[in-house]
């Protein structure tokens, strides 16, 4: 797929995540709208998993693809609060993404 193309795809994709992530965290930052692989270029995936990653006292909240592609990020959130937030969104009917998550540093 031409990357024009995908990165259409995928900024659509990556923005309803933002906004379902905004939803919960009240900051969503729009993070990977296209991944490259043999074939080229092709959009992040529709699903969205939620992800989180632990550093020190801060947590940040993923929705990524089932490739592990990060469309949307929190900001830092206390641990306590990511917790709270990432077991809010699996009773909501989330899945858990348990993977190595891609994000952008």
């Amino acid at each position: 797929m031409q990357y024009h193309k995908a990165s259409f795809i995928g900024q659509e994709r990556s923005r309803k995540a933002q906004l379902k992530l905004f939803d919960y965290t009240g900051f969503a930052m729009l993070t990977y709208t296209v991944k490259q692989d043999a074939n080229g270029f092709s959009p992040v995936g529709e699903e969205m998993l939620i992800g989180k990653m632990e550093k020190e006292s801060n947590a940040l909240l993923f929705l990524c693809d089932n490739d592990g592609y990060a469309k949307a990020q929190s900001k830092p959130l206390p641990k306590e609060k990511a917790d709270e937030v990432y077991k809010k969104m699996l009773d909501d009917g989330f899945k858990e993404y348990r993977g190595q998550i891609k994000t952008v540093s």
